[in-house]
């Protein structure tokens, strides 16, 4: 008998589901920032999605999450902002020297996206 190749015969499906968790915090300046400054607002400074006051601000996973920052409507560049998670945490805003002020009643908004992944693997002999 001449030689073969042994092999196993195996099928495989993988099924990947990624979900997004959405958390939206909302604020209104109270006073204008004016070019060069940085506005910092502190957690429980936001007001939730539902209207009630945000007690933290939510971990970003690590190399799965996101934020985005809205002023007036208008997302912001990344390196404006600088976020910091957590009871004591914050959201800092620098405001370059060039480019204008954010005036007094401007909404702020930040939403924090985190992603959850699960994979299933259905194999069959």
């Amino acid at each position: 008998m001449a030689l073969q190749l042994m092999k196993l015969q195996i099928e495989g499906t993988v099924t990947t589901n990624v979900d997004p968790d959405s958390a939206k915090f909302f604020y209104e300046t109270p006073t204008e920032t004016s070019a060069g400054s940085t506005l910092t607002i502190d957690a429980t400074s936001f007001f939730q999605n539902d209207g009630t006051a945000a007690m933290e601000l939510p971990t970003l996973a690590t190399d799965n999450s996101y934020f985005n920052v809205y002023v007036n409507g208008v997302v912001q560049m990344e390196g404006l902002s600088t976020y910091t998670a957590g009871p004591a945490g914050s959201l800092a805003i620098d405001v370059p020297a060039g480019g204008g002020s954010i005036i007094a009643g401007s909404p702020i908004v930040l939403d924090v996206v985190n992603f959850t992944s699960s994979s299933t693997t259905d194999i069959t002999t």
